[in-house]
């Protein structure tokens, strides 16, 4: 075997592995596991409620927009833990930096906020 594919071996033993089992336990789940279905086991429930309407409803638009705002917001704080950690080595230079970074995300929400996207209705 080529010595250039020899660190690759224990990920395709582990790869392996887990293909085996990720085929092998639902297959002995189903060949194994009691099956007597009856008209209340195959029934949907719903919190004890008869279900009403379609289970496919489809959401508003609104729900992914403050979905995404959220996320976006939340990974642009994030990128203040590396400044803050390297806080006192960049000195004036970093604190303009992550003023202007913070002066950009306040924009930002102002501007969500007077659309009305983080408006629930």
């Amino acid at each position: 075997m080529n010595d250039f594919l020899l660190p690759y071996i224990p990920i395709a033993v582990l790869a392996g592995i887990a293909l085996f089992f990720a085929v092998l336990l639902p297959v002995l789940s189903l060949s194994l596991g009691p099956r007597r279905p009856t008209a209340r086991k195959l029934s949907p429930y719903e919190s004890g409620m008869a279900p009403i309407g379609e289970a496919q409803r489809r959401l508003p638009v609104k729900f992914y927009l403050v979905a995404v705002l959220f996320i976006l917001f939340d990974i642009e704080i994030i990128f203040l833990l590396p400044w803050a950690v390297t806080f006192r080595a960049l000195g004036l230079f970093g604190l303009v930096e992550v003023l202007v970074f913070v002066t950009i995300l306040v924009v930002g929400y102002i501007w969500i906020w007077k659309k009305g996207a983080l408006e629930w209705e």
